[in-house]
């Protein structure tokens, strides 16, 4: 198979991943992997895997811009005899569906998020992700969701959750090392129990919420966990001082740490006790809270989105009302009253959910197979 994935960039990101996970797959089984997007700094791990990029403008939404795409897809597609494009997000999707449908070749396309809409226009725009041959989507939450927004029959979807890195995550002694050397740079102590949320800061992951939960438990006089919010703000200076204002305001200085954004998860994972995706939107699929078990930590999730999919209740962690300051700090006391042994149990248990039902092989083989279902 020659296989042309399309993405806008190739930034960090859940689809970016996907896209050279999918790539690594294809050059392992001899079949052409070529991605065209604007680049990034994953490029190289493409180009590691075996695949090629091909430089294009498709992070745009200028329409002249994506026309002007679709004409270059479609010629790239004729010279390298593309036998499959798979796009992976609204914009150059449009772009790509115009090229392959000009060329007379099979169109797939993964619904990444929710991609909600409140204006028909916005509606027909994100529907592009809703058109593709074989529609795949990360989450059953996604799939229902493409059903009620499109009106796709849910047999013609196919789930394919996002994949973890297992080995990766796995915490040996030599992560657990990194993890100590990571707790002294962000100068967490030895004796406190760490809540990790990690995710980049923006409103909607909850961080305002985890902090206000830690002061609903400051009044109970027991000892407060601590939050490590482990993200990024990309350029959010606005919200990122609303959450120091917050932490300032409740007295909690001594108890909330800001890392910005954090290179080495598996270790960050390894230093923590429980982890946290308090998200206040559905997650697409819940790709910390699947790292986080993969790690063979507890995680408390929002009960909505893709993130339900990933833990069970009280045996990998806990689901809780999303939004809800309270429940989210009645859960973490709860956690936190845990010995060692059955938090561990916890993790050993969400780590085994997640090699059975959440491994990059099983992303790569499905997503394969889907590609030869079409053209077979």
């Amino acid at each position: 198979m020659n296989v042309l994935q399309v993405i806008p960039e190739l930034e960090t990101g859940g689809a970016e991943r996907t896209t050279v996970e999918v790539a690594e797959a294809l050059v392992r089984e001899g079949h052409t992997a070529i991605v065209a997007s604007a680049g990034g700094a994953m490029a190289r791990e493409l180009e590691a895997a075996g695949g090629r990029l091909v430089t294009l403008p498709l992070a745009t939404k200028n329409p002249l811009t994506a026309w002007a795409n679709a004409g270059a897809l479609e010629r790239l597609i004729r010279a390298q005899d593309i036998d499959l494009v798979h796009a992976r997000s609204r914009a150059p999707a449009w772009s790509a569906l115009r090229a392959a449908r000009a060329a007379g070749v099979p169109f797939v396309t993964t619904y990444h998020g929710t991609y909600t809409a409140r204006h028909p226009l916005k509606r027909l725009y994100n529907s592009v992700m809703a058109r593709g041959d074989r529609v795949i989507a990360n989450s059953e939450f996604i799939r229902d969701h493409i059903v009620a927004e499109h009106g796709l029959a849910p047999d013609a979807i196919s789930v394919i959750p996002r994949g973890v890195d297992i080995a990766r995550f796995e915490v040996t002694d030599e992560v657990r090392a990194r993890g100590q050397a990571l707790a002294k740079v962000w100068g967490v102590p030895k004796e406190r129990f760490v809540a990790l949320l990690p995710a980049r800061l923006t409103r909607w992951k909850g961080q305002l919420l985890a902090v206000e939960a830690l002061a609903r438990l400051k009044p109970t006089g027991a000892p407060l966990p601590l939050l490590v919010l482990a993200g990024d703000d990309q350029g959010r200076e606005r919200y990122r001082g609303e959450i120091a204002a917050l932490v300032r305001e409740h007295g909690l200085e001594n108890d909330v740490i800001l890392t910005g954004h954090c290179h080495d998860m598996p270790a960050a994972f390894a230093l923590a006790d429980v982890a946290l995706n308090p998200s206040i939107e559905p997650e697409a699929f819940g790709r910390t809270a699947a790292e986080a078990s993969a790690a063979g930590r507890p995680v408390i999730v929002a009960d909505h989105g893709g993130a339900r999919e990933v833990v069970d209740h009280n045996v990998t962690g806990w689901r809780i009302p999303p939004g809800d300051a309270g429940a989210l700090a009645k859960t973490l006391q709860a956690a936190q009253m845990l010995d060692t042994g059955s938090r561990a149990a916890m993790g050993a248990a969400g780590r085994k959910r997640v090699m059975a039902r959440f491994t990059v092989a099983a992303l790569q083989e499905s997503t394969l197979r889907v590609y030869r279902e079409l053209l077979e």
